[in-house]
């Protein structure tokens, strides 16, 4: 549980420093321009959405993961239920993957 805490915390700075974008169009538009650096999807968002990040992700060579529910993802950047982040700034999307993925 405190591990979940750190990412959502995570994402909460880079979102007042204005280093995340949220909803699924913004969210495209920031992978297939080259901004994300990192997406994550929630893990009760629709299989479609799933499988839509993932593709597009590899696609585009960014790092992605499933993470949290639509609610803790959309409580952690102040707004409503979000299905999709993308992160837009190495240093935040390295530290989120590292709590998410210690092992790597």
């Amino acid at each position: 549980m405190i591990k979940r805490d750190k990412v959502l915390s995570m994402i909460g700075l880079a979102m007042r420093a204005g280093k995340v974008i949220s909803g699924e169009f913004s969210v495209e538009k920031a992978v297939k321009s080259g901004k994300a650096v990192l997406v994550l999807v929630a893990g009760d968002a629709s299989e479609n959405t799933k499988k839509a990040f993932k593709d597009m992700c590899t696609f585009y060579d960014v790092p992605y993961g499933i993470y949290g529910t639509k609610e803790t993802l959309g409580n952690a950047i102040g707004k409503e239920y979000r299905a999709s982040i993308a992160l837009l700034d190495r240093g935040f999307a390295g530290s989120v993957l590292k709590l998410i993925n210690p092992e790597s």
